[in-house]
């Protein structure tokens, strides 16, 4: 049987999944591309993106100067401080956090530290 890179990210991302659904936490979940990088709250319940934050939206490319790379360290810790902002907006202050199978490295991980250093507790 042999499996792809994308099959096998989406397998580890269930497990990750399961496991929230079972807490019954809110969920701070990371998607990424090569050009972007994507974060969502979502409610415990998995029914209601609570706040969503990307690369994507103009204002952060604007943020990120000429080149609007999304696709870097400094862009994810951008979104980490934004998610963080508008999670606790909305009355958020702890998540459980979903790297939805990607590695806790690079862009994943510097996402995840600017939350918490935003105030969000994982």
């Amino acid at each position: 049987m042999s499996t792809n890179k994308k099959e096998q990210r989406l397998r580890r991302s269930r497990q990750t999944r399961a496991r929230i659904a079972l807490q019954g936490a809110v969920r701070l979940t990371v998607f990424r591309t090569n050009l972007h990088i994507y974060a969502s709250v979502i409610s415990g319940d998995g029914n209601t993106v609570i706040a969503s934050a990307s690369t994507a939206e103009k204002e952060i490319r604007t943020q990120l100067g000429a080149t609007g790379k999304g696709g870097n360290v400094d862009a994810a810790t951008l979104i980490g401080k934004r998610i963080a902002e508008k999670a606790k907006a909305a009355g958020v202050e702890k998540v459980a956090f979903d790297r939805a199978g990607f590695a806790y490295h690079g862009r994943v991980k510097a996402l995840a530290e600017a939350a918490r250093e935003a105030g969000l507790q994982f």
